[in-house]
C-alpha cells in the first residue's frame, strides 16, 4: 500500500500552524522556522527547523510539541525533528500574513 505522501504533508503543514512559539504570537510554520518535510513511504516523516534564535529558551518545548503534533496525523507513523541553524533564519523567512502579524509591513 502506498502512502499519499502529498496529502499527508498538507495535513503536516495545516497542523504545524497550530505550534507557536511562547513568545511569538505566530506560528511556526508561518514564521518559516520549518526547512522540510519529508514523508517516506513508511510513514516516517523528517522535518527540519530551525529557531528564531539559536539560544531560544522554548526550543525543547517547541520541538516537542512539533513532534507530538506531527505524530498525530493519520498516516504519519513516527516524526524525528531535527534542529539545524543553516540558512540562519531571518525575517524574510516569514510569509506576509506573519509580516503583517508582527508590524514588518
Amino acid at each position: 500500500m502506498s502512502v499519499d505522501k502529498f496529502a499527508i504533508e498538507e495535513r503536516i503543514v495545516e497542523i504545524l500552524k497550530t505550534v507557536f512559539d511562547p513568545e511569538i504570537p505566530v506560528n511556526v510554520y508561518d514564521l518559516g522556522l520549518i526547512y522540510r518535510i519529508e514523508v517516506e513511504e513508511n510513514g516516517n516523516v523528517q522535518i527540519d527547523m530551525t529557531l528564531t534564535a539559536p539560544n531560544c529558551p522554548a526550543a525543547d518545548f517547541i520541538m516537542e510539541d512539533v513532534r507530538q503534533k506531527v505524530e498525530s496525523v493519520e498516516g504519519v507513523n513516527t516524526a524525528s525533528v531535527n534542529l539545524v541553524f543553516e540558512p540562519e533564519w531571518d525575517k524574510d523567512m516569514m510569509s506576509e500574513e506573519a509580516k503583517l502579524e508582527l508590524g514588518f509591513l
